[in-house]
């Protein structure tokens, strides 16, 4: 009798009626594909063990109790790489370092532009007069310093932008080559999906499997495998995006950087336009020599009276504030006595209570008590005490008591005396042209005419008056320190008031040249501090 032929699983694949009947099955089972599996691998885990154990006590081979080994899948890892944020060669905190430094770079651009235009508004002054001024050679002075301060920040600019620029090359690099290697693990994927393109290859491989979980597994390769090529392809179009914004970033930095070569190349220009009419001016004051030097003279004696005028009120203020402590103390010292001379009483008066109770007459007992009554009416009152210590605390023990002694911690922070101005001459000695040297106490402020002067902080005016040269002075007290306002047309307050920050305190004088400028000092006692330490940046 012949053996009944045996046929491969391919064979009945071909029978459609047993083909669908097995993918009817299939999709049944698959949403039970995991708890399967996980079940599967357990068992599996425990039948194998015994059998290790066995094979490692007896020294032999496993015996055929023990379960045969399942048929591995070729299955290839598929991994798909993540696109990650790259940082610049110089790290992440240098990218913030770098953020930071263009912040602060633009301010100080739009700062010193801003400072140009008001240095341009007192040329545009001085422009209508005929002959050169000593005012017009300051203005040019603080526009060369100011060109030459605005095309060394350029210079940073560009340094910045090469920066910029080199960082996000790298950048680009980077995302260069993770798109090249996604596109080259994307291609890989394809060409082995492409082995088991049809359904036929598909199912060939599922239904090969000597096993549930085997198929199980290779289902789940399959579906893990889809997923992976739609993530990998969702990837390259990311890293694709982010290439493309980096070059765009690229090419607006350079452009950036041609605009910023202009500019720094008009401002190199317009330097020399400065310095030549700045050599201009030199040469036609050098010709007016003896009337300068003579203007100047007077300026100086100017200077010097205000300077004397100053200190002699420093000296009266802090004579004033030595006397006010000693009178504070005093009475203090009265009312401290006035208390103790009070309690003294008071205790008299207890004490003679108690020995009236221990007389042996009446006449003795009143005798005593009359004595501790007319001891105690001589002391002073409890309403004489309490006006003493009140008129104590009323004197100020120092001027820190009446202006504040904070103005200290606010150097660098207070506000300019003008909203509008720059410094068109700095603190200490200057010499503005060869042979000519002046002298500023403070800082002197090109301002427009008429414009409000201001407290930069809350004080007390301590002497208001009018001096040839200097216009109009407003001397205001903070604690230790004292602010001066010279060179202004008149005054909005009087000696003695209380002003606080940003009060109106004067305007400015228009000077014989057409512009204006206020002359602004900081004074720690007697000494003269640079104002620009402690004023704000504009």
């Amino acid at each position: 009798m012949s053996t009944p032929k045996r046929h491969s699983i391919l064979h009945w694949l071909r029978r459609p009626s047993l083909l669908y009947l097995g993918v009817g099955l299939f999709l049944f089972l698959v949403p039970m594909s995991e708890a399967h599996a996980q079940k599967g691998k357990k068992k599996t885990t425990q039948r194998q063990q015994p059998a290790s154990k066995a094979k490692k006590a007896s020294g032999q081979k496993a015996s055929a109790k023990v379960a045969p080994k399942k048929q591995q899948v070729p299955v290839k890892k598929t991994t798909t790489r993540r696109p990650t944020s790259r940082k610049t060669s110089s790290g992440g905190g240098d990218e913030m370092v770098i953020k930071q430094s263009r912040q602060q770079l633009e301010a100080e651009k739009q700062q010193n532009q801003e400072r140009i235009r008001e240095i341009n508004r007192v040329l545009g002054q001085t422009a209508t007069k005929k002959t050169a001024t000593l005012t017009e050679l300051k203005a040019l002075n603080s526009k060369i310093e100011t060109k030459t301060k605005q095309i060394d920040l350029l210079a940073q600019d560009i340094n910045l932008l090469n920066s910029e620029m080199k960082g996000l090359s790298v950048q680009s690099a980077g995302l260069a080559r993770d798109l090249k290697n996604l596109k080259k693990e994307y291609a890989a994927m394809v060409f082995a999906a492409s082995k088991t393109a049809n359904t036929y290859n598909k199912l060939s491989f599922l239904f090969s499997a000597n096993s549930f979980n085997s198929l199980v597994m290779r289902y789940q390769y399959l579906r893990q495998y889809t997923d992976a090529r739609k993530n990998q392809a969702r990837h390259i179009e990311q890293v694709r995006g982010e290439l493309n914004t980096k070059q765009q970033t690229i090419k607006y930095k350079q452009v950036r950087k041609k605009d910023v070569l202009q500019a720094q190349v008009k401002e190199n220009e317009s330097l020399e336009e400065t310095k030549e009419r700045q050599a201009v001016v030199v040469n036609e004051l050098s010709k007016q020599e003896n009337t300068l030097k003579s203007e100047l003279t007077e300026r100086t004696k100017a200077i010097n009276r205000l300077d004397n005028m100053i200190r002699v009120v420093i000296e009266r203020e802090i004579q004033r504030a030595a006397r006010e402590r000693e009178e504070r103390l005093r009475r203090e010292r009265i009312a401290r006595q006035q208390a103790e001379e009070r309690e003294a009483a008071a205790r008299a008066r207890a004490e003679a209570a108690a020995k009236a109770a221990a007389a042996p007459t009446p006449e003795k007992a009143k005798e005593i008590i009359e004595k501790a009554d007319e001891a105690l009416a001589k002391a002073p009152s409890a309403e004489e005490v309490v006006k003493s210590k009140a008129e104590a605390r009323a004197i100020a023990a120092a001027p820190e008591a009446e202006a504040g002694a904070t103005f200290g911690s606010s150097r660098g922070r207070l506000p300019w005396p003008v909203r509008s101005g720059y410094i068109s001459e700095h603190f200490g000695v200057h010499s503005p042209m060869p042979g000519i040297s002046v002298r500023n106490l403070g800082v002197d402020i090109a301002t427009n005419v008429g414009e409000p002067v201001r407290a930069v902080y809350d004080g007390i005016v301590r002497n208001v008056t009018s001096m040839s040269g200097v216009g109009t002075v407003v001397m205001i007290q903070h604690g230790e320190y004292f602010t001066i306002y010279a060179k202004l047309s008149s005054a909005s307050v009087s000696e003695g008031q209380r002003v606080n920050a940003r009060q109106v305190i004067g305007a400015a004088k228009a000077d014989p040249d057409g512009g204006a400028e206020i002359n602004f000092q900081v004074w720690k006692g007697n000494g003269k501090l640079n104002p620009e330490g402690w004023l704000a940046g504009k």
